[in-house]
């Protein structure tokens, strides 16, 4: 395969330069800027030489990135074309656990641990214009595509990216309905920055469902003749496990768990190990039609 200039110029660098360069390449495609304070602040680097770090990415991608001088931040243009590939699947783990480094490389499949979950990837375009939108706290417009009424333009506020066992959806108050929701990140058709500051009422702070917190009590399904093996899996303590959730999650952990949420734990020979034993409180949290159970049985 023939080498471009820039992948031989790239070749050419050593470690330290490229996971900075990396990071600067990173920062312009996820979150939209990055300064030079940012820069040092990670990589523990003097001033000038975050400047010729700097230099040189604008010299290996000139398009990419214009200084403010006002607030002397590099902010990404709109012909950005990344230099680095920047894998979704491994981004998305890092960005939940804190970004470590700028190269996100996708780790070579084992033939002795395997992962049969994570078979879907949301496209990485997509990802980085959420991600943008959630830092600067921007709306968007964007192509969304949902089981009961197909494609469809809508302007979306987004404030976090999640994970909730099954795929990656984003959070984010829908300005067509004028409430919070969750949308799949695989159902984007495309999403463009609005450049507008959101509404107060628009932001994290609003969505009541994301900052309450519930707390879910854990049993050993009561079907179960031998309970130890299940309490042993999730580590319960007395026989129950306690957790505490944000209420918007709270349906996709229930389901992900196979728990049963009917009120007298009455399926059976489902795979449900699991049985929600405080299920009563859980009333007003959305999205519970989710849970296995949740509403069946007398009270």
């Amino acid at each position: 395969m023939i080498m471009t200039t820039e992948q031989i110029w790239l070749e050419e660098l050593n470690h330290g330069a490229k996971e900075r360069l990396a990071f600067i390449d990173f920062s312009l495609q996820y979150f939209g800027h990055i300064s030079r304070a940012e820069l040092t602040e990670r990589f523990k680097t003097g001033l000038a030489a975050s400047t010729r770090d700097f230099a040189a990415y604008k010299e290996l991608a000139p398009d990419n990135l214009a200084l403010n001088h006002k607030d002397k931040r590099y902010y990404r243009c709109d012909q950005f074309n990344a230099v680095f590939h920047h894998d979704p699947e491994a981004v998305l783990h890092q960005l939940c656990q804190g970004f470590g480094n700028g190269i996100s490389t996708l780790v070579e499949s084992s033939e002795v641990c395997l992962d049969a979950v994570r078979l879907i990837h949301p496209d990485a375009n997509i990802i980085a214009a959420l991600m943008r939108a959630i830092t600067n706290q921007q709306a968007i417009r964007c192509g969304y595509v949902s089981i009961t009424s197909g494609e469809t333009e809508r302007e979306l506020v987004p404030h976090a990216i999640v994970n909730n066992g099954h795929r990656w959806h984003v959070r984010a108050f829908d300005r067509t309905h004028q409430q919070f929701r969750d949308f799949v990140c695989t159902r984007f058709t495309f999403v463009s920055d609005l450049e507008e500051v959101s509404a107060p009422y628009e932001q994290k702070n609003e969505d009541k469902q994301w900052n309450q917190l519930v707390e879910l009590h854990l049993i050993p399904h009561p079907e179960m003749a031998q309970t130890r093996a299940v309490e042993m899996d999730y580590g319960m303590e007395n026989g129950a496990l306690m957790l505490t959730v944000r209420a918007a999650l709270a349906s996709y952990v229930l389901r992900q768990w196979q728990v049963d949420c009917s009120a007298d734990h009455r399926i059976k020979g489902q795979g449900c190990q699991l049985a929600l034993a405080n299920h009563t409180q859980l009333q007003g949290v959305e999205n519970m039609h989710l849970a296995p159970g949740f509403g069946i049985g007398a009270e």
